[in-house]
């Protein structure tokens, strides 16, 4: 029987490199004991929850979204929850909460570093829920700083699947990302090309849809350049062939047949 992929969001977080010459983005390498992509590198994200669409279908909760050239079909519209998961699932792997506290990005100071570190560790640990916390704070979810990137499907012969929303999003100024040395053993901030060379190289683990989104963030020269990217750019549906053969089992992209991921 096929399984019913879940609905999951993932978040790449962006800033401009110090010499302005290009963007890094923030990634977590998964603990070996997990069960699902074990010990490589991913963007922070995660599937959604009942709360997640719960959140986004509260008029206070959420900022409203403009219509979209990226999501005509309204696949990430306020309501499925996908949005909220995003910015939850960046708070529990990158300690950074995309939110707006009396009408600015929420700013997290010294003093309010011990607060928000119980906040995630609770929310980790599903003592709470991305409500408590905002409720506590008076937030308001961000979700319009999330600009639509890219869409996976597992493939159907996977035993968990996945139907994954991709988010670009530029990391505040007044939140540090750190990984979460629960369900990630290392967090960094790498430039997409530099990635993807370690990659070439051996020493830097990564999964099929990983490799296609840093490829396709690596010629943006500025954080700025690729959000504006997103709100021109349609977003298709990426859901890879599965290929039995020696060697393997392999997956590919139909538009791209001859390169074949080894899974």
């Amino acid at each position: 029987m096929v399984m019913q992929p879940r609905l999951a969001a993932t978040v790449m977080l962006l800033r401009n490199t110090a010499q302005q010459q290009g963007i890094e983005i923030f990634m977590v390498r998964r603990v070996v004991q997990s069960e699902f992509m074990p010990d490589i590198y991913v963007f922070p994200g995660g599937s959604a929850s009942a709360v997640d669409k719960e959140m986004e279908q509260s008029a206070t909760l959420s900022v409203p979204l403009e219509p979209s050239a990226a999501d005509p079909e309204g696949r990430t519209a306020l309501g499925s929850g996908v949005r909220a998961a995003a910015i939850r699932e960046l708070f529990e792997e990158g300690n950074v909460l995309l939110a707006y506290q009396q009408q600015r990005l929420l700013a997290i100071g010294a003093q309010d570093v011990p607060r928000f570190a119980e906040y995630r560790q609770r929310l980790n640990a599903r003592g709470a829920t991305l409500l408590d916390i905002v409720q506590a704070e008076h937030l308001v979810l961000a979700t319009e700083q999330l600009a639509y990137f890219a869409h996976w499907i597992t493939p159907e012969q996977l035993p968990r699947r996945f139907d994954t929303h991709f988010f670009l999003a530029a990391a505040p100024m007044e939140q540090e990302a750190l990984y979460d040395q629960l369900e990630t053993s290392e967090g960094l901030w790498i430039r997409p090309d530099e990635a993807l060379k370690r990659f070439a190289e051996g020493t830097f683990p990564v999964a099929f849809p990983t490799y296609h989104q840093l490829r396709d963030l690596a010629p943006f020269a500025t954080v700025q350049e690729a959000l504006a990217a997103t709100r021109t750019r349609y977003v298709p549906t990426y859901q890879p062939i599965w290929l039995e053969r020696e060697g393997g089992p392999f997956v590919y992209l139909p538009e791209d047949p001859d390169f074949l991921w080894k899974l």
